[in-house]
């Protein structure tokens, strides 16, 4: 699956052929022409991060465009990771979340 920047989409976690996997949403940070290109996505976590915060976190407002159930924040942890992984696509983020959570990864680089 060719995923768009900002999509969020649900893969295998731990992403290593561990035989027990859980299902995880994750965003996706690169655009639609490296995924294709590369047969690989750079993905950020997503969690609810009921046990643990990181300062750079970037909570994600509106859910409902996510297709997130639960409160949930975007954490500056990335995998590159085979599109052949990515089960589904849950939704998209909006426009405010994007800008966020853009300013969040170029916080990171400075």
């Amino acid at each position: 699956m060719i995923c768009e920047r900002y999509d969020v989409v649900v893969v295998p976690f731990p992403f290593t052929e561990i035989p027990v996997r859980k299902r995880r949403p994750v965003l996706v940070f690169s655009g639609s022409r490296f995924n294709h290109d590369n047969e690989h996505s750079l993905v950020a976590m997503i969690t609810t991060a009921k046990g643990t915060s990181w300062p750079s976190d970037v909570a994600i407002d509106d859910l409902q465009s996510a297709g997130l159930l639960h409160p949930c924040v975007m954490r500056l942890r990335f995998q590159t990771m085979p599109n052949s992984l990515i089960v589904r696509k849950l939704g998209t983020l909006n426009s405010a979340d994007a800008v966020r959570c853009a300013d969040a990864l170029s916080g990171m680089l400075n």
